[in-house]
């Protein structure tokens, strides 16, 4: 039993991490693209939203309302992409936590959910299948000894 246990556990610690990121990328993409073009479509009912529903206490709900399109637009495009990935990943950490604390306080299951990809995105990076790996290996800006568990941001870069 344990000699099948052993194999099965083989054949998972096999499975590539860079298909695991670019599924993570991939999944909370969908998240935020859908709401920001939701609100892209029909912005004054975003500003509307903003105003009455959300009630920002920080902003005022037009600012708030295209800034927070933006940045639903945009940084999902990043992420599913794998460019400036880690800083596009901080921006909706950013807009999860203002979900959270300022907006819908009894909506946690999902922000955790989308927290904890964010979360190791961030700190595992967009893995090989992305631009920031094809851009930046070239450049010598990512360790070549990237087969560790250690993430990037940690590791050390070597000098080409």
């Amino acid at each position: 039993m344990t000699a099948l246990l052993d194999t099965w556990r083989a054949r998972l610690d096999a499975f590539p991490q860079s298909v695991l990121q670019l599924l993570m990328r991939f999944s909370i993409f969908w998240v935020f693209w859908r709401s920001g073009t939701l609100k892209a479509d029909n912005i004054e009912q975003a500003i509307g939203l903003f105003r009455e529903e959300y009630k920002l206490p920080i902003l005022p709900p037009e600012i708030a309302a295209y800034l927070g399109t933006a940045v639903e637009l945009a940084a999902p495009c990043l992420i599913l992409l794998g460019l400036f990935t880690r800083l596009a990943a901080v921006l909706l950490i950013v807009l999860t936590l203002t979900i959270q604390f300022l907006v819908y306080w009894n909506d946690y299951p999902s922000h955790l959910l989308w927290l904890a990809i964010l979360v190791f995105i961030l700190t595992r990076g967009p893995g090989s299948y992305s631009l920031d790996a094809l851009l930046f290996r070239k450049r010598g800006a990512v360790n070549s000894n990237s087969s560790t568990n250690a993430p990037a941001i940690l590791t050390r870069v070597e000098p080409t």
